[in-house]
């Protein structure tokens, strides 16, 4: 790994491991409510603490966007690190050992740097920009499957902003007559990283936030995915909404969900 890289593992390693530590006893960890549906924990705010911590130790001048503490350091800089913390963090709160720690740096506005630690099984997928995307320290690649008949298909339910639900659901059930099935794991990070390995074909979701996607989604483009909001265009950072496969298959779904999104 390059030396930021080296970094952002030094941080998600430590986080990862007082995760680790906090989760066998999860009844005493304080649980607060940000909104409906969306918690946040003392591991939350520690995790992200341990990881900017590290950072700013090393890259002083870079910025900062993180999930809890929102925006740190010059917001013109031209390095800036999104972070989450702790993706799936109502799965960790219930012992469902789906999350994920991930970290992207953006360099004059173009991710430039990815990783997604899964401190539970101990995987660490990075990624960096032209050099391809690593699982453990070995290539990965989305899978060349091109029938969508055939394709499994990761999503997530818009359960904090449920503004888009009623076109989601019918979405959804269009892809569920059109693909071998969906799975929900409740971790858009792990997600993304599972399109990069080709362990799922895709993955769609809406109303995410840019530190839910921006590790993810480098790590699926640099795995040789494509990915683009619900009308194939480049707005999902900003959007939130997002989806990601092969290029077969991207198309495919793309064509799903046109007539749901048409004005």
């Amino acid at each position: 790994m390059n030396p930021i890289l080296t970094t952002a593992w030094k941080a998600a390693r430590k986080a990862g491991q007082m995760m680790h530590r906090a989760s066998s006893n999860l009844n005493n960890i304080k649980i607060d409510n940000k909104a409906a549906n969306d918690f946040v924990s003392d591991v939350d705010r520690e995790a992200e603490r341990i990881i900017v911590s590290t950072i700013q130790e090393v890259y002083p001048q870079h910025a900062i966007l993180s999930e809890e503490a929102g925006h740190l350091g010059n917001i013109h800089a031209e390095y800036q690190w999104i972070i989450d913390p702790l993706d799936g963090t109502t799965n960790y709160l219930h012992g469902h050992k789906q999350y994920a720690i991930s970290m992207a740096l953006l360099h004059k506005g173009t991710l430039a740097e990815a990783l997604v630690y899964a401190p539970e099984h101990n995987d660490l997928y990075v990624a960096s920009r032209g050099q391809g995307a690593l699982l453990n320290d070995k290539r990965i690649r989305v899978s060349g499957r091109i029938d969508l008949l055939r394709s499994l298909i990761a999503t997530g339910f818009p359960v904090v902003d449920q503004s888009m639900m009623n076109t989601y659901l019918a979405i959804l059930k269009d892809v569920l007559a059109k693909t071998a099935g969906a799975r929900r794991e409740g971790s858009a990070a792990l997600d993304l990283c599972n399109v990069a390995c080709g362990r799922v074909d895709g993955f769609f979701e809406f109303n995410l936030k840019p530190w839910d996607v921006a590790g993810g989604a480098l790590i699926v483009q640099e795995a040789g995915g494509i990915v683009t909001d619900m009308q194939g265009e480049q707005a999902w950072l900003d959007s939130g909404d997002i989806v990601a496969a092969n290029p077969k298959i991207l198309a495919q779904l793309l064509q799903i969900f046109a007539p749901h999104l048409a004005v």
